[in-house]
């Protein structure tokens, strides 16, 4: 039987030299000051009258607009944040919201209204599911569960590498960290780009050429179960990465296909340059903390955790993804 698959072959580009600038970078070259910003006086304040315009002024979850509150000194942290995101290093933490003075349902309307200044949130399951729970729910990883949903290890990635429309950002609330692991790491996509162009060029050409990845079962019923793209391609003069080996790998195993030797190779090379510790930069996620990245040009890493016994201490972290292209829906689509 034919492999059928969601078709974003055209994705595909010419080779390119990664530019020079902060956008490559080795974990070496960073200081905190680069990704790290402080939440000021002005926007705790703001902070703090959100949160009671919230509680008095009720509406169901996830229906409140950024343009209906006046919040401007938020407004310059999270600015300052995509600033990062775009011309940057790419990854930038936001310290801290106190979260133990609100309930958990104003705090994630909180952090509904500062992701919308990154961009337009956008669904992150195929049910529509916007605001998305990372803890671990006790199933074991395998096809159709995602390793958020565990505590195993998450190797580097981009998130939501098989889409019709990957989303341009992710964002991470950290309500509970976890009792031990779960440490996050990010690196450069252009400088592990650059690093397989000297070490790898023959294999990077085939990263350039399309691949199936697996679609972790994230579609309408009996629709195609893998993504035919290329792993790495251009728009612009912006890197556009579907970075997420295993998933290339689980592809041709879900699909029945034999992956080319070309291909196989290609991975083991990536693997192998992306878990170069010069490469990485480690930033652990802290109680309170706001992650974001740019999930086209960073690519992040999270180790295995061990959480507390007690339920209400397990790790928690809630997550946003933001598109501006395409509708709002997890596909993208619109009515034709």
């Amino acid at each position: 039987m034919q492999t059928r698959f969601l078709d974003c072959s055209n994705e595909v580009s010419e080779i390119r030299d990664p530019p020079s600038g902060r956008l490559v970078w080795l974990g070496d070259d960073l200081s905190e000051s680069d990704w790290l910003i402080d939440i000021t006086d002005d926007a705790l304040n703001e902070i703090t009258s959100l949160a009671a315009f919230i509680q008095d002024n009720p509406l169901p979850m996830l229906q409140r607009r950024v343009d209906d509150v006046a919040i401007p000194a938020c407004q310059r942290l999270i600015s300052m944040m995509k600033s990062i995101l775009d011309d940057g290093v790419g990854f930038a933490v936001l310290d801290r919201l106190p979260v133990d003075e609100y309930p958990v349902e104003t705090l994630v309307e909180i952090y509904w209204i500062l992701g919308q200044f990154i961009g337009r949130p956008v669904a992150q399951k195929w049910n529509g599911q916007m605001i998305y729970d990372v803890r671990d729910t006790g199933e074991e990883y395998s096809y159709g569960v995602r390793g958020s949903h565990t505590t195993v290890e998450l190797g580097f990635h981009t998130d939501n590498a098989f889409a019709r429309m990957v989303p341009d950002y992710v964002g991470l609330l950290c309500r509970i960290p976890a009792k031990s692991g779960g440490v996050s790491r990010f690196c450069s996509l252009y400088s592990v780009h650059q690093r397989m162009m000297l070490r790898y060029p023959e294999l990077l050409a085939r990263l350039y050429q399309p691949m199936l990845f697996d679609r972790q079962k994230e579609h309408r019923e009996n629709a195609e179960p893998v993504c035919l793209a290329p792993y790495f391609s251009w728009r612009g003069d912006r890197l556009f990465a579907r970075a997420n080996s295993s998933l290339v790998r689980k592809g041709y195993e879900v699909s029945g296909e034999t992956m080319d030797n070309a291909l196989g190779e290609a991975l083991d090379a990536i693997d192998e340059v992306s878990t170069a510790k010069d490469l990485w930069f480690e930033a652990p996620l802290q109680r309170g903390q706001i992650q974001y990245l740019n999930n086209h040009e960073v690519g992040h890493y999270r180790s295995e955790f061990e959480d507390f016994d007690e339920p209400e201490r397990k790790r928690h972290l809630f997550r946003l993804w933001h598109r501006e292209a395409g509708s709002a829906s997890y596909d993208g689509r619109y009515l034709p």
